[in-house]
């Protein structure tokens, strides 16, 4: 890939912002190719008409949507607008997905099921890297690794833990 002025721009900055350190996180946390070996089956594979997006790339668009909980023309809107999300999800200007592409995969993945099996295998993996992971509404959310008792080592209630 042929890197231009605003890619050496962009690695330049002194300062990644919020959004930028939590993708780097999300980066870190999730076994991304154990989530794609998940999907693989119920995706079009190349050769069967326009060659698909990639599908490591399509499913971090998928998380990516997920987590903000935006429609697919706010995901679309938010690959144009936002380049660290485009580097996270490996997508280029000019070749964001649109929103029919994410409505279709998003509609694949409800009508075969691999859902459930990615919510579950997410939340096993971050459950082994004592992080918890729920469903529910999120209004203002951080990653943060906490202690499951409030109890210190001598199974006393510990002060500082409130």
């Amino acid at each position: 890939m042929e890197r231009s002025f605003a890619d050496l721009a962009y690695e330049a900055k002194e300062r990644k912002t919020r959004r930028e350190l939590v993708l780097k996180r999300t980066e870190e946390l999730l076994p991304w190719d154990r989530l794609v070996e998940e999907i693989r089956p119920y995706c079009p594979q190349a050769g069967n008409g326009r060659a698909p997006y990639l599908l490591d790339d399509t499913l971090r668009v998928h998380c990516i949507q997920l987590f903000h909980n935006l429609s697919d023309s706010a995901m679309e809107d938010l690959l144009h607008e936002v380049e660290s999300v485009r580097r996270f999800t490996g997508t280029r200007l000019g070749k964001v997905s649109d929103k029919t592409t994410i409505l279709n995969f998003h509609h694949r993945l409800e009508r075969h099921g691999p859902g459930n099996v990615l919510f579950e295998t997410i939340k096993e993996h971050l459950a082994d890297q004592g992080l918890v992971l729920k469903e529910g509404t999120m209004m203002d959310a951080s990653i943060v690794a906490a202690r499951t008792s409030r109890k210190n080592h001598k199974g006393e209630r510990d002060p500082e833990m409130k």
